[in-house]
């Protein structure tokens, strides 16, 4: 295969990321030098974040920008605050945006930014400090027609509305155009925060109906109560599906009968955490991915299902919430096994979807209502669903496999269209 890279206990993200390009391009028919080009990243920025804390003291972080593909468009890609963020981390994320873009057919490459940092061990004044001084750092590569940053993991609409003044106070007027994601206030779109949980739940449902499982009779489970998670909670129960489990960094809680997800969402506002919530049983989050259920939707971080728990899933049905939450191994065991996964590029694209929206609907100064954007990411995700579906079928393929060939197609047709700068 090419671009082959080590095995073993030490993989990461990124191994996972280059090894799915690796295989598309073998299945593409696509020489050594176009998957270098297409596996370089197009430009990364590493900073220090010299930061005064609320007590006077400094203390200096690091952030990071990978910028991997620009031949379709401006990058594109969230800002992450977490204790785990890493170079090759942030490089994994940036090259699967570029395929969750072209896959959507949006006019973006791909990107990725990273703060480490634990968000919890900071006062909401310093946060705006590091952002403000992140901004400032990456200033020359990002802008509306650059690179627009977005919430991710450890980072909201606030974060967005720092990075865009910040962007904007430099340049001398307002840009909101800079970011998506924002607050509705400062041009942000209706329908934006739920966007990933409802093209998550609705990517689930067409699925679920694609294995002959009615989703008003179906279970599931889901892991991460977070952004995506705690929304595609929501929408599920909305739809007649029964979340049996729901799980957080703190623990998660599963009842049979199932869970009542508007007062669970209750009780996190009021304690913080899944844990406790009346009437279920606690159970440790190992436990909640090998549940019986029909649907498992990983919504936290990479790499929760691998080669040590796959065999154990009982799912027929994994949609990706989460960014490359399924390792390789895991995949081969999962299919093997008859599992159906929905690929994160795909099933999570809800928000670069209606980020895209944002971005569209800012550049021209005109909101849409938010029932045109929801029934916009409709008709994106659905969209997207068929295609990948009519890849898979017509060339045999996994759906991973279907929608990143589909993805890196369309990546490597416009690198030949714009040919190579001397």
């Amino acid at each position: 295969m090419l671009g082959d890279r080590a095995v073993g206990a030490d993989r990461g993200p990124l191994d996972d990321a280059v090894e799915q390009l690796a295989e598309a391009c073998d299945l593409l028919g696509y020489d050594e030098g176009t998957f270098q080009m297409l596996a370089a990243p197009r430009r990364e920025v590493t900073v220090s974040i010299p930061l005064r804390r609320d007590d006077g003291s400094i203390e200096v972080l690091t952030g990071h920008r990978v910028q991997h593909n620009l031949s379709r468009g401006p990058a594109k890609g969230g800002l992450r605050y977490s204790p785990h963020v890493d170079l090759d981390e942030v490089r994994a994320l940036a090259m699967w945006m570029t395929w969750k873009c072209a896959l959507m057919e949006l006019p973006y490459g791909g990107a990725k930014g990273g703060v480490t940092i634990d968000p919890s061990r900071y006062s909401r004044a310093e946060l705006e400090r590091v952002t403000r001084r992140y901004t400032a750092e990456i200033l020359p590569v990002i802008g509306p027609t650059r690179d627009i940053p977005a919430p991710d993991i450890g980072t909201d609409e606030h974060t967005m509305a720092w990075m865009m003044d910040t962007y904007s106070v430099a340049n001398g007027h307002t840009v909101l155009g800079t970011v998506t994601g924002k607050p509705v206030s400062l041009g942000g779109s209706l329908g934006r925060a739920a966007a990933t949980s409802q093209g998550v739940v609705h990517v689930a449902v067409a699925a679920l109906r694609h294995q002959g499982i009615d989703p008003g009779g179906a279970t599931a489970a889901v892991q991460g109560f977070g952004k995506v998670g705690r929304g595609a909670a929501r929408f599920l129960a909305a739809g007649g599906v029964s979340v049996l489990a729901a799980s957080d960094e703190h623990g998660a809680v599963w009842s049979p009968d199932g869970l009542d997800v508007p007062a669970l969402e209750d009780h996190v506002d009021r304690v913080g955490t899944v844990v406790g919530f009346p009437g279920a049983t606690v159970i440790d989050n190992e436990a909640l991915l090998t549940l019986d259920v029909d649907l498992l939707v990983p919504a936290a971080v990479e790499c929760v299902l691998h080669g040590g728990n796959a065999a154990a899933v009982q799912a027929r049905l994994v949609v990706e919430g989460a960014n490359g939450p399924t390792t390789t191994e895991a995949d081969r065991i999962l299919q093997a096994r008859g599992v159906l996964i929905v690929p994160d590029i795909l099933a999570n694209a809800g928000g670069v979807v209606v980020s895209y929206f944002e971005w569209v609907q800012a550049n021209q100064a005109y909101w849409w209502t938010e029932a045109e954007v929801e029934e916009r990411l409709a008709v994106r995700m659905t969209t997207a669903w068929d295609q990948v579906q009519t890849e898979s079928r017509e060339r045999g393929l996994p759906l991973r496999a279907a929608a990143t060939c589909l993805a890196v197609r369309r990546v490597a047709e416009a690198h030949q269209q714009r040919g190579l700068y001397p």
